[in-house]
């Protein structure tokens, strides 16, 4: 008895002490969010930091609520839409003394992103307020936001480098081969190289074309971008000749920079932060290089976009396009629609607007979110797409339910074209002993088997299906764009295109952003536009997830010299390299993947910044925590 009674105690004591955690953890996570929620009544006179820590992105992806307790350096996803609006209401507020552009830590974004906090930068500039860009590194996306500052700083170990789109992609055709794996591709398009990597160990002829037009447009755009910004820049000297300019200034990029008019001043962050309190004065008693701050989240916070007038709708279809439901940044065919259905019945809207970022994915998925667009059309809504940095495959399907088509110039379209794989694993089991054998009733029993490998009927029913689906997306491209199917192939075939040249040959209307696309839709609707707001339909994040996300976290400062520093340009260059690790998992699970046909453009890839994080759905706690645990 005892022993009994000890062990109940221990027991008890055991509940009582989870209980006291939980408790402490309840209460410490309920202050860090209250003190961590962005602060209006925080904002004085000063300098408005946009710091640009992590990457750019239309629709962030919902970060890991545990992230904080990694002891990393967790970097975000920042919302395009929300940094412009916090830059353009900088210019004629006066207590925005200058605007500083922390990209110490700015690890980029696709073309058009990019392109936009660039311009809104320069808007800042032209307004007549000071803006001053900062960082130990800059890399392309970077240097083109800085190039419309006043001033460029750069730190002395450090120094600014470009290196282009493009790059290596990764090939499994002999690794396949030596596996003894079977990938059975079915595609339509001589262009469609998201199928290559399984099927070849380089490049085909036609994807080389293909990406030397379409990355060569970008860098050309790029470049047009920065001179047009800075025109005393000697860029095409770092672009065409940088071993010679850099062993001409014994490797010190910086000075380098400097004399070629990259740069206008060398300093660390304390000599760059003495530069700012110069022009908006420093808190009493601070650290030598701190200086008054205007932190961005506090910034946003006070200046909400406008919610009064005629309500326009905008679904955004951003990422991979996936069956089934996913959180911000992928589009689930199932959460696209439910949002979309959900807000046609909730709200009043004079017009829809589907913006566009998603390098394409599941045809389903594409077929059902297109069919939820229409469901707007019959209501007699005017339909405007807008694309973003992406609309490409995927996500040229689901852009054809508009009335009209805006993209930017560099925005990355077209690539219409159908494939599937199906791994099949007979070769590899027979090379350990194992083989299949059984009874078929007719020609499809037991197939695909991905044991004993497909047989013929299965392979012709595939790629028939394929090549309707195929029909299909031609067809639906030309009777939204007043084509043939023939003029449509034509053009097709997998082939991506930049803006500019989709506009040439049909496949848009016209180039704007998504406030041109919200202006025409508010025409389209007989309304004046600037009696019109953006409804944005999308799913916000859970409690808990948005509880969980405050464990951990520190309560940020206004302490310019203590902040994460970035780091030299060769470790910057790197960091980029590494993606192709995520991208062969990922190449892994969508050979794994089924029989889905995919519409989705492998060129994109190359382009943008990469995930800084893991998807998390809306899900209970127990959810979250047992993915975590496990995954």
């Amino acid at each position: 008895m005892k022993l009994i009674k000890g062990a109940w105690k221990i027991l008890v004591g055991i509940k009582d002490a989870l209980v006291l955690v939980f408790m402490l953890l309840f209460f410490s996570g309920l202050f860090m969010l209250l003190s961590a929620k962005p602060n209006v009544a925080a904002i004085h006179d000063g300098a408005l930091v946009v710091a640009l820590d992590g990457t750019l992105a239309e629709q962030p992806e919902a970060p890991d609520p545990f992230g904080n307790f990694g002891g990393g350096d967790v970097l975000r996803q920042h919302r395009v839409r929300d940094v412009v609006r916090a830059l353009d209401a900088a210019i004629e507020d006066e207590r925005v003394k200058a605007v500083v552009l922390d990209l110490d830590r700015f690890m980029g974004g696709y073309p058009v992103d990019v392109q936009a906090v660039a311009d809104a930068v320069g808007r800042v500039r032209a307004g007549g307020k000071k803006v001053l860009a900062y960082a130990t590194a800059y890399t392309d996306d970077s240097y083109l936001i800085a190039a419309n500052a006043s001033e460029i700083w750069v730190n002395p170990m450090g120094g600014t480098l470009f290196s282009g789109p493009g790059g290596s992609r990764l090939y499994y055709k002999g690794l396949i081969d030596k596996l003894g794996v079977n990938a059975h591709v079915y595609r339509v398009g001589s262009y469609k190289s998201a199928v290559e990597p399984y099927t070849r160990s380089d490049m085909s002829p036609e994807a080389r074309e293909a990406s030397e037009a379409l990355y060569g447009n970008i860098l050309s755009q790029w470049r047009e971008a920065v001179v047009t910004a800075r025109a005393q820049a000697k860029v095409d000297l770092f672009l065409n000749n940088p071993a010679e300019v850099v062993t001409a200034a014994n490797g010190d990029i910086a000075q380098a920079n400097l004399d070629n008019g990259l740069v206008d001043k060398i300093g660390d962050r304390v000599a760059f932060g003495k530069r700012v309190a110069e022009l908006v004065g420093a808190p009493s008693g601070a650290r030598t290089g701190n200086f008054r701050m205007i932190r961005m989240e506090d910034w946003i916070e006070a200046n909400p976009a406008p919610s009064r007038g005629n309500a326009i709708g905008v679904i955004t279809i951003a990422g991979e396009i996936v069956d089934g439901e996913a959180g911000p940044g992928t589009a689930g065919g199932d959460t696209i629609s439910k949002l979309l259905l959900k807000g046609l019945a909730e709200h009043d809207f004079k017009a829809l607007v589907v913006r566009v970022d998603s390098p394409g994915g599941s045809a389903l998925a594409s077929e059902q979110i297109r069919q939820a667009i229409l469901q707007a059309k019959a209501q007699g809504l005017p339909i405007v797409t807008s694309m973003g940095s992406l609309a490409a495959s995927g996500g040229y399907w689901v852009s054809t339910a508009g009335d009209v088509i805006f993209a930017e110039p560099n925005t990355i379209t077209g690539s219409i074209g159908i494939f599937g794989i199906i791994p099949t694993f007979e070769a590899a089991l027979e090379k350990v002993g194992v083989t299949t054998d059984g009874v078929a009733t007719t020609p499809l029993t037991g197939q695909p088997d991905v044991m004993g490998g497909t047989n013929q009927a299965t392979d012709q029913v595939i790629q028939a299906t394929i090549e309707h689906g195929y029909r299909r997306f031609i067809g639906l491209v030309a009777q939204a764009r007043g084509k043939t199917p023939e003029e449509v192939d034509a053009i097709g075939q997998g082939r991506v295109w930049i803006g500019g040249t989709a506009h040439q040959i049909g496949l848009v209307d016209r180039f704007g952003g998504l406030d041109e696309a919200i202006a025409e839709a508010a025409r389209r609707a007989g309304v004046e536009a600037d009696s019109v707001y953006p409804v944005f339909l999308q799913e916000e994040p859970s409690g808990w997830v948005q509880f969980l996300e405050t464990l951990g976290e520190e309560e940020p400062e206004d302490d310019w010299v203590s902040a994460a520093a970035g780091a030299d340009i060769a470790t910057r260059i790197a960091a980029r390299q590494t993606a192709l690790v995520s991208q062969a998992v990922a190449d892994v699970r969508r050979l794994a993947g089924g029989t889905a046909m995919q519409a989705r453009c492998i060129e994109c890839a190359a382009i943008g910044p990469g995930r800084t994080a893991a998807p998390v759905r809306n899900a209970s706690l127990i959810e979250i925590f047992f993915a975590r645990l496990l995954g």
